[in-house]
């Protein structure tokens, strides 16, 4: 979707929205789902009328503890793009290893709110002795949440780092 010309976005990834698959002999497959959030991704957003209606539509159809800053907290002259999903990929990968979303945390906290979590990015990764996870794996999912969306890497970024990560682990 990301390649299409516009590009679009899904705008809900999220481990729920992901379902994996195996074949006998064959590696596992996540195939995403559930397209009724999917729109062009590109936006150009010009007045705070604008900001406002687009954080409107994310609180509607973009789950909160996967939404990307920007949907949060949307400048009123900014462009947005894909890379919203590249965020909402960056928590399902999270989640996915430690079963609940990077910023999930904050609403345990007196005080706390899970969306100035999100927008000031602020990670909580388990502590302990021996990380279940290789660093670079951290690293990986920290470079797709990074709160300036024009940081961000890309899709075609992340295909290409997969690449490197399976390989420098199959090994």
């Amino acid at each position: 979707m990301h390649s299409f010309d516009p590009p679009y976005a899904h705008n809900d990834v999220k481990p729920g929205n992901v379902l994996l698959t195996h074949r006998k002999g064959q590696p596992p497959l996540a195939i995403l789902m559930d397209f009724g959030s999917a729109r062009p991704a590109r936006r150009q957003i010009r007045s705070r009328s604008e900001a406002l209606q687009l954080q409107e539509w994310a609180a509607e159809h973009v789950s909160a503890p996967f939404r990307a800053p920007e949907l949060w907290d949307c400048p009123s002259q900014c462009d947005i793009d894909e890379r919203t999903d590249i965020w909402s990929l960056g928590c399902t990968l999270y989640a996915i290893m430690y079963g609940v979303s990077p910023f999930e945390y904050a609403l345990g906290e007196s005080g706390g709110s899970l969306q100035l979590a999100i927008v000031n990015a602020q990670i909580k990764w388990p502590t302990g002795p021996k990380p279940p996870y290789p660093e670079g794996l951290h690293q990986f999912v920290t470079w797709m949440l990074q709160p300036q969306a024009t940081v961000r890497p890309r899709i075609d970024d992340i295909v290409i780092h997969v690449d490197k990560l399976i390989s420098k682990f199959s090994h």
